[in-house]
């Protein structure tokens, strides 16, 4: 089993309102990571704060009608890695990997997520993760082996912690161009018009 990890627990401080719903052609960007990692994974958990914080229960709403599973990260203003910690608790038992990514990645495409799960099925590699000009993108693909080291406090870079760690078992799947994260709302102007140019 593969298990997709969409991470949008994050208050957004910066956008200014939730990346979940920000617009994306005929959905949210919500819908089109949850449908992104669907496409490869058997399951899509995705991990949104706790009721007392913004939007966090209209997010629980949605993923549900997407007909993903919840997971719940408690702790306000944490890291992403405490999200990515909060989805992996949830996963079952008979996980082999995860593919994860933050909810503000629109552009993460089904046949991305695909690539991943078919060179982690054919290698076993530890990591897989997108790759461009020397460059590694979202989302990635975490094997069950370092599932452990995922799961520790003492991660100076979070996640990428593990993936430096493993860079001489990881695969690469070479993309055209990493899919951008959107993060201001001059992020967001600007992946609108990059999106639809004529709009």
């Amino acid at each position: 089993m593969i298990v997709g990890i969409v991470l949008a627990a994050g208050l957004s401080r910066r956008m200014g309102e939730p990346k979940a719903f920000l617009r994306a052609g005929n959905g949210t960007f919500l819908d089109h990571v949850v449908h992104a990692l669907g496409a490869a994974c058997d399951r899509v958990i995705v991990v949104t704060g706790a009721d007392d914080q913004p939007a966090a229960r209209d997010i629980r709403e949605a993923a549900t009608r997407l007909g993903a599973s919840v997971a719940i990260n408690p702790d306000r203003g944490s890291p992403q890695l405490r999200s990515l910690q909060a989805g992996l608790a949830a996963v079952p038992p008979e996980t082999r990997a995860v593919i994860a990514c933050p909810v503000d990645i629109p552009d993460v495409s089904p046949t991305l997520a695909l690539q991943l799960a078919r060179v982690f099925d054919e290698s076993g590699a530890p990591v897989v993760l997108p790759s461009h000009g020397g460059k590694h993108g979202h989302p990635v693909l975490f094997a069950r082996s370092v599932f452990a080291e995922l799961a520790r406090t003492d991660l100076p870079e979070g996640a990428r912690t593990v993936v430096h760690a493993h860079l001489g078992e990881l695969r690469e799947v070479p993309v055209d161009a990493l899919a951008a994260d959107v993060d201001t709302p001059g992020d967001y102007r600007r992946w609108r018009e990059a999106a639809c140019p004529s709009g």
